[in-house]
C-alpha cells in the first residue's frame, strides 16, 4: 500500500529537495489536499506525520535537537534512568545495542547519548524515513556530533533475512514493541495515537524474543506497560520497573 504524501508549500527552497527525494520512491503518492488517513507531510524542510486535524494538530517528527530529546538529554538523570540500567551502561558505556523497533528513535538516542554504540532496525518504511530525516537534520548540529557518529540507521526486521547485524555484533538487543491501543482518551498522547493508526499493532512481536536472545551476546531488554504479560510468555531474568512502564531484562551472560 503506498504512504500519502503532502506537501503545503511545494515552491519553498528548504522543502524542494525533501519532496523531490520522496516522491521518486514508487511507495510514496502525492496529494493535494490532507485526509483522513494518517499521511507524510513536508513543510519547513522536515518530513513528519499527520492527519486531518493538520494544521491544528501539529505533525509528528523525529526531532533529535529539541523538545522531549532535548529536555532528556540535558535532565533525564542519566545514567540513573531506567533504560540506562536495564540495558547495562553502568557496567559498560559503550555498548553496542541494537534498537530493534526503533519507531522515532527517542530511547535509541537516549542510549546514545549516555555512551553506547546504536544501531537502530525498523522496518516500516514511513517510519524509517522519518528516521532518515531526523538523523539527516542532527547532522547538522556540531553540539551533538559526537551523539550522531554513535547512532545509526538500518531497514529491516529481526523476523527477515533484510537485516544483516553480523558486523554490528550487539551485546545488548532493545525491545519495545507497539503494544496494543486500549483507548483514544485524552491521557493518551495525540502523537501516540497517530503513530499506533500509522503503523498498528506489532501482532507478531512475540516472536521478536527468540531471535534477538539468539543474536545478543550478553541480554535482551523488552520495555512493557507495567501491568502488560511478558512478552511471549517467558518469564524475565529480572525486571526494572518505573511509574508506567517495566523493563524486562532476559540475561545470558554478564557485560563486561
Amino acid at each position: 500500500m503506498k504512504l500519502r504524501l503532502y506537501c503545503p508549500n511545494p515552491k519553498h527552497y528548504e522543502n524542494q529537495l525533501l519532496l523531490r527525494d520522496t516522491t521518486a520512491l514508487d511507495w510514496v503518492s502525492q496529494i493535494t489536499k490532507p485526509i483522513e488517513q494518517p499521511f507524510l507531510i513536508i513543510d519547513q524542510g522536515m518530513l513528519g506525520l499527520a492527519d486531518a486535524g493538520w494544521p491544528k494538530v501539529h505533525p509528528v517528527y523525529v526531532d533529535f535537537q529539541s523538545g522531549a530529546a532535548a529536555h532528556r538529554r540535558l535532565y533525564g538523570g542519566g545514567a540513573g534512568q531506567a533504560i540506562a540500567k536495564a540495558v547495562g551502561l553502568g557496567k559498560k558505556k559503550n555498548l553496542r545495542i541494537l534498537d530493534a523497533t526503533a519507531g522515532l528513535g527517542r530511547d535509541a538516542f537516549v542510549m546514545a547519548s549516555l555512551g553506547a554504540q546504536v544501531l537502530m532496525l525498523e522496518r516500516h518504511r514511513g517510519v524509517h524515513l522519518l528516521l532518515v530525516d531526523g538523523l539527516y537534520r542532527l547532522g547538522f548540529n556540531a553540539e551533538l556530533d559526537d551523539i550522531q557518529h554513535r547512532l545509526n540507521l538500518a531497514s529491516g526486521s529481526l523476523l527477515d533475512s533484510s537485516a544483516s547485524l553480523s558486523e554490528f555484533a550487539p551485546e545488548v538487543i532493545y525491545l519495545d514493541p507497539m503494544f496494543p491501543e486500549r483507548s483514544k482518551s485524552a491521557k493518551v498522547k495525540k502523537e501516540m495515537v497517530l503513530f499506533h493508526d500509522l503503523v498498528g499493532d506489532d501482532a507478531d512481536a512475540h516472536a521478536l524474543l527468540e531471535p534477538a536472545l539468539d543474536i545478543a551476546a550478553c541480554r535482551v531488554v523488552v520495555k512493557r506497560p507495567k501491568q502488560a504479560p511478558h512478552l511471549a510468555g517467558k518469564a524475565p531474568t529480572t525486571s526494572h520497573i518505573g511509574k508506567s512502564s517495566r523493563f524486562d531484562i532476559y540475561s545470558k551472560k554478564a557485560i563486561s
